[in-house]
C-alpha cells in the first residue's frame, strides 16, 4: 500500500488504471509499526521482499503466539495468501483479541486495508503482552533451575555458618581478656583535689600519659600551648614558651608518680595468711562460695553468647517495625491513588460534557450560512414568542387564581345575588375561551418549530460527511484491490495462453522437419527444397520476434510515461494536501479573529 508502487506489473493497452490513494500519516504509522516489531524480535519485519499485509499480520500472529494463551483457532500463517484465506485469517485475529482482554478494537476489513492508524495500538498491546509474558517465562525458568540445582547441591558458606558464629564469639573473648585495661601503679595517699590532677593521677595509674589532655584542659597550660602553636606558625617566634610548657608537664608527672607504687603482676593472688584464713572456714560456707562462683561464671559466659542474638532479635523488631511502616504507607499510597484515580475520572467526565456542549455551539455556528439565516431569524423569533407566550400563560393562571380567590371571597361576603353570578359565569367562560385559542396557536407555534428542528437536523454535518467518507474510501479501496488481483489472473492466464500456442507451434514445427527430413535428403532437388522451406521458417521467426521485441519496447516507454505521471500526480497530491492544511490553520485563524471581534 506505501512501497509497493514500484513492484506493480505492466498494465495493457485495454485494462482501466486504478487510483489507490496513499496517505503520509498511514506510512508514519506503518513504520513505526514495523520498528515496533523488530524491537520486539520479529526480525522478518526487515525483509524487503515481503509484502506490507504479510509483514503486519505476521507479527500480530507472532505477538499472540508468544503470549502463551490458550488459543482455539488455528492461526496459521503462510506467505502469499489468497483474498479468501487473508479474510479468514483476520476475522480470526479479531475475534482472539477480545478473548486477550485486549482494550482496543479493530474490524477485519481495517486490517486487511491497513488502517495502520486503528492497527498500531493493538500491536502495541500485544508487543507490551508478549514482553511480560516473557519475562515471567525467564523469571520461572531461572527459578526452577535454581530450585533443581538447590536439591543436589549446597552452599559451604550455609555450613560454615554456624561454626563461624561460634568462632566469632570465641574471637571477641579473647580479644576483650587481651586488650582488658591493666593498672600499674597504686596511689600511696588521698587523691588531689582538682579536676585535672585526679584525671591525671588515674591515667597514671594505668600507664597512659596525658599530655594532650593536659595542654587542652588546663587553662593555664592550655592558653601556654595555643601561643606555643601560633609561634611555631611564625618564623619569627621562640621555642622558649614551648619548652616551658613541656617541663611543666614532665614535672607534674613526676610529682604525680611520686605518690604512687608499682603493683606486681602477682597482687592478685592470695597470699598464705589468706588461704590460711579461708581454710578455717568452715566447709559449709566454701561450698556455697564455689556453687555461687560457678554460678557467676556461667552467667558471664551466657551473657557473652548471648550478646549476638540479642543484637539479632533486636534487628528483626526493627525489620518488623519497618515493614509494617512500609505496609501502611503503601496502604495510605492506594487509598489516595484511587482518590486521585476518581478525581480525574470526575475531572475527564466534565470536560467530556464541556466538550460536547462547545461542539454543539461550534455546529450550530457551523450550520450558519447565508441561505440558512432567514430560517435560523425565523426560528429564533419563534422561540422568543413561544418564550413569552409561556411566561404569559403564566402570568395569566396567576391572575387567574387571585381573580378566582377574589370572586370567592365577594361570593362569600354578598350571598343572594344570581344577576352577579350569571355574569361572572359569563365572564369566566369567555376567559376560558381565550385561553384555549392561545393554546392553539401556541401548539401550532410549537409544530412549525419542531418541523424546523427535523429539517435542520435532516442536514447532515462534518463529522458524518467525514465518516461516510471514510467508508466510501475503505469500500474503493477493497473493490480497486479485488480488482487488481483479477486482472493480474487475467494477465497471468494470458501469457501462459501465449506461451502455450508459442510452444505448440514450435513443436508441431519439429515434428514436421522431422518427418520431412528423411525424404527430403533422399534426393538433391528435395534437399534445395527442404532448404529454402528451413530458411522461410527462420525468416518468419525472426520477423515475430522482431514485432515481439516492438510490441515489449511500446510497453516499456509506457510503462516510463505512466511511472513519470504517477510521480507528478503524487506530487500535486502532497502539494493539494498541504494547500488544503494551510487553508484549515488560516481557517481557524480567521474563526479566532471573529470571534475576538464579536467579543463575549
Amino acid at each position: 500500500m506505501f512501497s509497493d508502487v514500484s513492484k506493480r506489473p505492466a498494465k495493457s493497452l485495454d485494462t482501466p488504471e486504478i487510483d489507490v490513494r496513499e496517505d503520509e500519516e498511514q506510512a508514519i504509522k506503518f513504520q513505526e509499526i514495523i520498528d515496533l516489531l523488530v524491537a520486539a524480535g520479529y526480525f522478518r519485519a526487515r525483509i524487503k521482499g515481503l509484502s506490507n499485509f504479510d509483514k503486519v499480520v505476521g507479527g500480530m500472529t507472532w505477538c499472540i503466539e508468544s503470549c502463551s494463551f490458550d488459543v482455539h483457532v488455528d492461526l496459521l500463517f503462510q506467505e502469499n495468501l489468497t483474498i479468501g484465506q487473508k479474510i479468514a485469517l483476520t476475522e480470526k485475529i479479531v475475534s482472539m483479541l477480545p478473548k486477550m482482554n485486549c482494550p482496543h478494537r479493530i474490524e477485519p476489513h481495517q486490517i486487511q486495508g491497513l488502517d495502520c492508524i486503528h492497527i498500531f495500538p493493538v500491536i502495541q498491546w500485544l508487543v507490551k503482552r508478549s514482553l511480560e509474558t516473557r519475562e515471567e517465562t525467564a523469571d520461572f525458568v531461572r527459578s526452577f533451575a535454581i530450585r533443581q540445582y538447590d536439591k543436589s547441591h549446597t552452599l559451604p558458606m550455609i555450613e560454615e555458618g554456624t561454626e563461624k558464629m561460634k568462632d566469632v564469639t570465641t574471637n571477641v573473648k579473647i580479644v576483650k581478656e587481651v586488650y582488658q585495661p591493666r593498672r600499674r601503679y597504686k596511689r600511696k595517699d588521698a587523691p588531689p583535689n582538682e579536676e585535672i590532677a585526679r584525671i591525671q593521677s588515674t591515667l597514671l595509674e594505668y600507664g597512659i600519659p596525658s599530655v594532650s589532655l593536659q595542654q587542652l584542659d588546663s587553662p593555664t597550660t592550655a592558653t601556654s600551648t595555643n601561643t606555643a602553636v601560633g609561634n611555631i606558625a611564625q618564623p619569627s617566634a621562640s621555642i622558649e614558651e614551648c619548652t616551658k610548657v613541656e617541663v611543666n608537664v614532665e614535672k607534674l608527672a613526676n610529682d604525680l608518680l611520686k605518690n604512687m607504687t608499682i603493683i606486681d603482676d602477682n597482687a592478685g593472688r592470695p597470699s598464705a595468711s589468706v588461704v590460711g584464713s579461708i581454710v578455717s572456714m568452715q566447709a559449709k560456707e566454701i561450698a556455697k562460695a564455689a556453687e555461687k562462683y560457678a554460678s557467676w561464671n556461667t552467667d558471664v559466659e551466657v551473657s557473652g553468647g548471648s550478646v549476638m542474638s540479642g543484637a539479632l532479635a533486636a534487628l528483626d523488631k526493627q525489620r518488623t517495625a519497618l515493614q509494617n511502616k512500609r505496609n501502611k504507607l503503601k496502604k495510605e499510597r492506594d487509598s489516595l491513588m484511587e482518590k486521585v484515580s476518581l478525581l480525574t475520572d470526575k475531572l475527564s467526565k466534565v470536560r467530556e460534557d464541556s466538550q460536547t456542549v462547545d461542539e454543539a455551539f461550534q455546529k450550530m455556528k457551523e450550520l450558519e450560512t447565508d441561505e440558512n439565516k432567514i430560517i435560523l431569524k425565523e426560528l429564533e423569533e419563534l422561540l422568543s414568542v413561544h418564550d413569552g407566550l409561556k411566561s404569559q400563560e403564566q402570568a395569566f393562571r396567576e391572575h387567574c387564581k387571585a381573580e378566582l380567590t377574589r370572586l370567592r371571597n365577594m361570593v362569600a361576603s354578598v350571598v343572594g345575588e344570581p344577576e352577579e353570578e350569571e355574569s361572572q359565569a359569563s365572564e369566566f367562560e369567555e376567559r376560558k375561551e381565550a385561553v384555549a385559542q392561545l393554546r392553539l396557536q401556541l401548539a401550532k407555534r410549537n409544530r412549525a418549530i419542531a418541523s424546523l428542528t427535523r429539517q435542520l437536523d435532516d442536514v447532515p454535518g462534518r463529522s458524518e460527511l467525514t465518516q461516510y467518507q471514510r467508508r466510501f474510501m475503505e469500500l474503493y479501496n477493497q473493490v480497486a484491490a479485488k480488482h487488481k488481483e483479477t486482472k493480474q489472473y487475467y494477465t497471468l492466464y494470458n501469457t501462459l495462453d501465449d506461451t502455450k500456442l508459442y510452444l505448440n507451434k514450435e513443436l508441431s514445427l519439429l515434428n514436421s522437419i522431422q518427418e520431412n527430413y528423411t525424404e527430403a535428403m533422399a534426393s538433391a532437388s528435395g534437399k534445395d527444397q527442404f532448404l529454402q522451406q528451413l530458411e522461410a521458417i527462420v525468416a518468419g521467426v525472426k520477423r515475430n520476434k522482431a514485432k515481439v521485441e516492438k510490441r515489449c519496447i511500446d510497453e516499456k516507454m509506457r510503462r516510463d510515461s505512466l511511472s513519470q505521471q504517477l510521480a507528478s500526480l503524487v506530487e500535486q497530491q502532497r502539494k493539494y494536501v498541504a494547500a488544503v492544511r494551510q487553508l484549515t490553520i488560516e481557517c481557524r485563524k480567521n474563526e479566532a479573529l471573529l470571534a475576538k471581534l464579536r467579543g463575549p
